[in-house]
C-alpha cells in the first residue's frame, strides 16, 4: 500500500499480488488522525496488507522540513496502531507529476481535485516498486 499523508486528505494507492504495478485506491478525508486509521486500517485488513509506504516530502534539497515531521509522525502512528511495516519513500514533485497527467488527459480542474492524492499515491508507490525490483519487498 503507498499513501501520500496531507493535511486534509490522504490518497491511498495498492499494488497488484506480484508487486509490480499500482492503481489508485481511494482519497481518505483527514478529519482527525483515530479516522483516517481506522479507514486505512480496514483496507489492510481487507488486502491483508504488511507493508506500507508513505510518501515523504523532502524539500528540493534533500532536507525535511515541518511537512516530513507530520508524514513520519502519520506513518509512526500507523505502524503502532495496525501493526504495519512502514517504509518511507521520497515523494518529490509526485503530486506536480500527477496533476500533470490529469491535465495532460483533458480532466476538468474541478475534477482533478478528487483524482490528484490518489494519483500522486500511486505514483509513490510505483516509485518504490520499480526501486525494489528484484529484491523482496
Amino acid at each position: 500500500m503507498g499513501l501520500d499523508v496531507g493535511t486534509k486528505r490522504i490518497g491511498v494507492a495498492v499494488s497488484d499480488e506480484t508487486g509490480t504495478l499500482a492503481g489508485g485506491r481511494c482519497v481518505v478525508l483527514r478529519k482527525n488522525d483515530r479516522a483516517a486509521l481506522e479507514e486505512i486500517g480496514k483496507t489492510i485488513e481487507d488486502l491483508s496488507i504488511c507493508e506500507v509506504v508513505v510518501g515523504m516530502p523532502v524539500n528540493m534539497d534533500g532536507t525535511r522540513g515541518p511537512a516530513a515531521r507530520k508524514a513520519e509522525g502519520f506513518g509512526e502512528k500507523l505502524s503502532a496502531a495496525l501493526g504495519v511495516k512502514v517504509v518511507y519513500w521520497d515523494e518529490r514533485l509526485s503530486t506536480k507529476e500527477a496533476e500533470d497527467i490529469l491535465i495532460a488527459a483533458s480532466v476538468r480542474r474541478d475534477k482533478r481535485k478528487g483524482l490528484l492524492d490518489k494519483m500522486a499515491a500511486e505514483i509513490i508507490l510505483q516509485n518504490y516498486l520499480d526501486a525494489s525490483k528484484g529484491k523482496k519487498i
